[in-house]
């Protein structure tokens, strides 16, 4: 990517020279093929046409910040926001209106209130402790609600941690000794802002391969994340041993009204998460119906357009008033800077794969066969730009998807993933390649007046 120099230095850096030369060469070079070898007419003027695309794509990214929601007030607005996108969208898409169920959602939340609720639970084949041991262990705090939990099962179709458990404001998980495949993936499935703590009896460390208690937690230490290390305890199996113990969870019960917005505010954003994926569905199928409109009024201005060099622009400007719409359907107040920005990121990614190579080849190979009775030679170009504009917005549709609602959208991650989000996208799109010219066939059919002459 071009570096902008520093406007206070006169003497531009030998890198910056010797791209500079290599890009005027370049234009001279091109200009000679254009207008002797050629014979295009303009063919300088194109050529200067397609060096402000590349231009256009290869500008230095702005940068751009934006925080999550990281108050109650705050995530409360967020959500009430996609309440009205789903009104819009359903309104567009003529579905359903499930706008009261979902609130009712919402007020559950808002209404979760004390006492604070402890759940203790471990895995099918451990033993819980009787509960009044927890109850005089914890004696003194805040009111507390506590529930022993079921043991959870150990079958493959359900390692995750059921949902009411999530919705705990704290849990106590007795973890067995050796660990099985079970425990690990319902660690990784405890929310991360969930208070939540381990209890490990000491004397199974002692039966564990090594020397003593000591080894045997290090070695159970290597086995857990790293966020469970601080969150150990080691319990020597007595009712008294319990009281000293479960202090963490003591200063946790000391600050109720602080651990219940907590726990709303986590709630929230798991809600919120939960309706995005729903949100996502509409907005697909609201997407959908704007990327077949857009890639043919590209198509259209590539054909119309005087000059064959002028494309990239074209496409550029085209896919430019397509994100501004995708935009509002994924509810991302970005400021345009930003849009354009994530635009070249995948567009360049997408021209640095060959999309427009690959589809060039594959509608001449398409033209041989079909012996041009539908594929004129002019809307070659056309249909190329058609099939960039299909692949680059299919990739920043899954980049707003991955940014919609509180998430920071960082355009330097964009710069790295930008390859790998054209290439799926460029994936799904040549397996609906027979539906693509199905719509060309349409479009070339019923677009004569685009075409000059």
């Amino acid at each position: 990517m071009l570096p902008v120099p520093f406007l206070g230095s006169l003497s531009p850096s030998p890198a910056l020279t010797g791209r500079l030369l290599m890009a005027g060469g370049t234009l001279l070079l091109g200009q000679w093929v254009c207008a002797d070898v050629l014979h295009l007419p303009g063919g300088g003027l194109g050529l200067l046409a397609a060096g402000a695309g590349v231009w256009w794509l290869s500008r230095p990214a702005a940068q751009a910040s934006f925080k999550a929601p990281t108050t109650l007030p705050a995530w409360v607005s967020q959500c009430r926001q996609v309440l009205d996108q789903f009104d819009q969208l359903e309104t567009q898409l003529g579905v359903e209106a499930l706008r009261a169920p979902r609130e009712q959602q919402l007020e559950a939340v808002l209404n979760h209130s004390g006492p604070l609720a402890l759940a203790v639970v471990a895995s099918e084949g451990v033993e819980l402790p009787p509960s009044a041991w927890f109850e005089t262990a914890l004696l003194g705090a805040s009111s507390l609600s506590l529930s022993m939990a079921k043991p959870l099962s150990t079958a493959a179709e359900s390692w995750g941690l059921p949902e009411v458990l999530k919705q705990q404001d704290a849990l106590l998980f007795l973890l067995p000794l050796p660990l099985r495949a079970s425990d690990f993936l319902r660690l990784d499935d405890i929310p991360v802002d969930q208070p939540a703590w381990l209890l490990v009896q000491g004397g199974l460390l002692d039966q564990q391969p090594g020397d003593g208690v000591d080894v045997g937690r290090r070695a159970l230490m290597a086995q857990l994340p790293e966020r469970w290390h601080d969150r150990l305890l080691l319990w020597d199996g007595s009712s008294q041993g319990l009281r000293p113990l479960l202090q963490p969870i003591h200063r946790l019960l000391r600050q109720p009204q602080r651990s219940l917005d907590n726990t709303r505010q986590r709630l929230l954003a798991s809600l919120h998460r939960s309706w995005q994926g729903e949100l996502e569905q509409l907005r697909r199928e609201r997407f959908r119906a704007l990327l077949q409109r857009s890639q043919w009024l590209v198509a259209g201005a590539v054909v119309a357009s005087p000059l064959p060099s002028t494309d990239l622009v074209v496409v550029a400007v085209g896919n430019g008033l397509m994100l501004r719409e995708m935009a509002q359907i994924w509810n991302c107040p970005w400021r345009a800077e930003v849009l354009q920005v994530a635009a070249r990121h995948l567009g360049g990614a997408a021209l640095a794969q060959g999309v427009v190579e690959w589809s060039g080849q594959a509608l001449l190979g398409l033209a041989k066969l079909d012996g041009g009775s539908w594929l004129a030679a002019g809307a070659l170009q056309a249909l190329s730009a058609a099939y960039l504009t299909r692949v680059v917005g299919a990739s920043m549709a899954d980049w707003m998807a991955m940014n919609a609602g509180v998430a920071e959208p960082d355009l330097e991650r964009l710069k790295q993933q930008a390859p790998l989000l054209v290439a799926k996208a460029a994936e799904r799109e040549r397996l609906d390649w027979s539906g693509f010219l199905q719509q060309a066939r349409d479009w070339a059919q019923s677009g004569p007046s685009l075409r000059p002459g």
